[in-house]
């Protein structure tokens, strides 16, 4: 099967083991007092019904979702293995009715959106598993009994280092699912900049919101910079929207710390009272939306008299952004560097911004092929409402400072440090920044091309004029004094000169 396909189980199993840590951690230290542990509990038993209701109940209110000691991952991979000794058993029905288990153990709690359908990519009687129920059962087996192996070291609070795992993993499968990639993961170098753009000088976000959220990598690294309280975001694809949540959840995030929605953002937006703090974004570029009329009574689009073109959304994921930014938020998106040059209503959307609300704070213009899916290049713009330097805009040309890894193009350590450090101190560096004033903006018609303020062309040496003449009055008197050598050539062979 291809790689994005094989993304969806591995990832999903990775996700189900790590619940059922996290699962048997939690009970044991419920049962600590009774000097127990979870799987010495029967099931069958009415004293072993007693604790384990007493359990599911806590459970749902701390971890979100229950599951008994006979469903969890260690427990079905041994079965599957045959616990060493005993022949393998047939385990596909058993790990289908888990997963749905799983899922049904939170209706009616507060969790039921956070794992509701979260496995339904997961298709274990898939003929791309095996011909045959047996020989799927087989692979499936084979992938549970190695995933065991690993220690996930939950217990010793790890959490990231098993974030950083799946992040590194679905890294991976994005360079081998080609173009559709792009749709779900932001490369991590890039992330950063963003992140710590939003982040400058905070300890503590109260909201951040991501409207293209794909699987959580660009949002979740806010975290890395400071404590965010929520995080928001929205997902149109469905198997994207799946690998949000189980990111959200495999890097520590409590369900009542995310709130995810499933939906189209421009035409279906579910935050729409969200005022947040700190907004990402890395949204498809130049996408296709229905800009319908009807969007113009729209409170994101009305007060700019124009919506952006439906062959191209950029602008109208730009407005979103924006109505659901805080007066004391920062944005910073990725966009394709069309955004800053492009005319008609983009031009006029574009001069809105700048002139009438004065939101635009910096322009970074990045390497080209750093994104999956696409070689183009790209650039991030930054937003404040509330502008710390409302007379002038920071334009930061990055597009040559980076490391070429195979195919690739990838910002080092230093090339994100140098883009952060130029963005805080807002200095102009010759052939890197500039700080452009609102006037040079507007003598410029509102064209933002980076290379109309920040000159990165290398200039020619000077030259002295006065060697230049001389050189030429040199070569003139040698043109003449042969002019003249062929002039007298010709009358002695009374034949007509050629001048």
């Amino acid at each position: 099967m291809d790689a994005d396909e094989f993304r969806d189980y591995i990832l999903g199993f990775i996700f189900y083991k790590y619940l059922s840590e996290k699962m048997e951690i939690y009970a044991n230290d419920m049962l600590k007092r009774d000097k127990m542990n979870y799987l010495d509990i029967s099931e069958n038993t009415s004293k072993g019904k007693e604790y384990l209701e007493a359990i599911r109940e806590e459970s749902l209110e701390k971890l979100g979702y229950f599951l008994l000691p006979s469903e969890l991952f260690k427990q079905v991979a041994k079965r599957g293995n045959g616990n060493g000794k005993e022949e393998s058993t047939f385990i596909i029905a058993d790990v289908q009715k888990i997963l749905i288990n799983i899922q049904n153990s939170t209706m009616g709690t507060d969790s039921e959106d956070d794992f509701d359908h979260l496995f339904e990519d997961m298709d274990l009687n898939s003929t791309k598993l095996g011909k045959t129920a047996e020989q799927r059962n087989e692979v499936i087996a084979k992938v549970l009994s190695h995933l065991d192996r690993i220690d996930f070291k939950l217990e010793q609070h790890e959490i990231d280092v098993l974030g950083d795992a799946y992040e590194y993993l679905r890294g991976q499968f994005a360079s081998g699912a080609g173009k559709k990639a792009g749709e779900f993961y932001t490369p991590l170098q890039a992330s950063k900049v963003l992140a710590r753009i939003v982040t400058l000088g905070k300890q503590r976000i109260k909201s951040a919101y991501d409207p293209t959220v794909g699987s959580g990598s660009l949002i979740l690294r806010l975290g890395k910079f400071c404590d965010v309280l929520k995080f928001y975001g929205q997902e149109r694809n469905r198997t994207t929207y799946n690998l949000c949540r189980m990111n959200m959840i495999l890097h520590g995030m409590h369900y009542t710390k995310f709130d995810i929605r499933l939906e189209d953002t421009l035409e279906h937006p579910q935050h729409q009272k969200l005022e947040a703090e700190a907004v990402v974004a890395n949204p498809p570029f130049s996408a296709k939306w229905s800009a319908s009329s009807l969007f113009m009574t729209d409170d994101r689009f009305s007060e700019y008299g124009k919506l952006a073109p439906s062959s191209k959304a950029d602008y109208a994921f730009i407005q979103h952004m924006l109505y659901n930014l805080a007066e004391n938020g920062v944005m910073a998106v990725v966009m394709p560097h069309g955004v800053l040059f492009r005319s008609a209503a983009e031009g006029h959307i574009r001069k809105y911004i700048i002139e009438e609300k004065n939101y635009l704070d910096a322009i970074i213009g990045l390497p080209e092929n750093i994104f999956l899916g696409t070689s183009i290049a790209t650039c991030i713009l930054v937003f404040k409402k509330c502008r710390e330097h409302p007379d002038n805009l920071l334009f930061i040309d990055a597009s040559q400072h980076y490391e070429k890894v195979k195919t690739q193009n990838i910002l080092r350590d230093e090339d994100v440090d140098r883009i952060v450090d130029t963005y805080s101190n807002r200095t102009t560096t010759d052939k890197y920044s500039y700080v452009a004033s609102l006037d040079e903006i507007r003598d410029n018609d509102y064209n933002l091309n980076i290379s109309r303020y920040v000159a990165t062309f290398e200039e020619e040496e000077s030259v002295d004029i006065k060697i230049i003449a001389s050189e030429l009055r040199v070569l003139d008197d040698e043109m003449k004094t042969t002019d003249e050598t062929i002039a007298g050539f010709c009358k002695e062979l009374k034949i007509q000169a050629p001048f």
